[in-house]
């Protein structure tokens, strides 16, 4: 009875947000995610040079989808050149049966069964004019083709971006529309990844967040970053919490943070708040994260945070927690 009241209250909460498929989104305040070819040195900012997202389409929803995708090529403005450009960056679509419910697809490195599922598209990409900072259309796709997933109330795709050769950085977002040539939303849709390889912004006045949902069953977290470059400060907020310190990490380097859960912070969102330092200036920094709890399970960061962004109450009674 607790499972079924937990699943009920996640998909009012996830249900009842306004529509909004950019990934990053506004909330995130991101700039792009980062793919590094194959051959590139993970210094550069990507541990594995492979970044999963999952796209959830509400079981209502019946008509086509469309996955896009901004800037797929890599040789704009936008990626990041190491040399010349010699990088080709593959995009690969599934749905179907443990598209997202294979314990493989769900982890963080590129091993065993992570293309699990139906492959429903392809494309691999490389310094072509076309498609550079323009977006590229994959679909129409029938929501029913997606994995369903009962506690999610909806049908998942998997969107797999590999760096198969070269060693530059592709810079890039998605967006699922309803539409193949406008980034129309899907109304309820959302997106999550279990591990987020990002780009920081130049400007220090930007603060970057990422928003990790915490089931009813954790009790610790333990969080871990990778080549932050000792660029600044990472904050853990939450309704309780108005910014715990996060242990940064160096160049080409992870480090691992566990702490405690506290109740109030179970079934909610945390905000994972990224603040970059403005002396040295660190220009075009690349970072990993994820997230697990006590038993090793990774935690999903939803583009759109389930219950929307966390506000610290500052009402009597709630004691300040850091």
């Amino acid at each position: 009875m607790k499972k079924i009241i937990l699943i009920s209250l996640f998909l009012a909460a996830l249900i009842g947000h306004t529509p909004a498929q950019p990934v990053p989104t506004e909330e995130e305040n991101i700039p792009y995610l980062v793919t590094f070819g194959g051959d590139a040195c993970p210094s550069w900012g990507d541990d594995n040079f492979t970044q999963t997202f999952f796209f959830l389409v509400p079981e209502e929803h019946t008509d086509p989808v469309y996955i896009r995708v901004f800037n797929p090529g890599t040789g704009s403005s936008i990626d990041e050149i190491n040399g010349v450009w010699n990088t080709r960056v593959n995009f690969s679509i599934y749905g179907g049966n443990e598209a997202w419910s294979h314990p493989d697809a769900q982890e963080t490195e590129p091993v065993g069964n992570y293309r699990s599922g139906n492959q429903m598209a392809s494309k691999t990409f490389g310094s072509e004019p076309e498609y550079l900072e323009t977006w590229y259309t994959f679909g129409p796709f029938n929501p029913m083709e997606g994995e369903y997933v009962e506690k999610f109330g909806g049908h998942i795709f998997k969107v797999i971006a590999q760096g198969v050769e070269g060693d530059d950085g592709n810079l890039y977002r998605y967006y699922l529309s309803t539409d193949p040539d406008e980034n129309i939303p899907v109304e309820g849709g959302n997106a999550f990844a279990y591990s987020y390889t990002f780009r920081l912004w130049n400007d220090p006045q930007q603060v970057s967040h990422i928003y990790p949902f915490i089931d009813e069953e954790t009790v610790s977290l333990k969080v871990s970053n990778f080549d932050w470059d000792y660029d600044g400060e990472i904050r853990v907020a939450s309704t309780v919490r108005q910014g715990k310190l996060l242990t940064v990490s160096g160049d080409d380097d992870w480090v691992v943070d566990e702490f405690e859960i506290f109740p109030e912070e179970q079934g909610a969102t945390l905000d994972i708040q990224f603040h970059k330092q403005e002396s040295p200036l660190i220009r075009n920094n690349n970072a990993v994260i994820n997230i697990r709890n006590q038993y090793g399970d990774l935690q999903p960061f939803f583009v759109v945070p389930i219950g929307g962004v966390p506000q610290y109450k500052y009402s009597i009674g709630v004691k300040r927690r850091e």
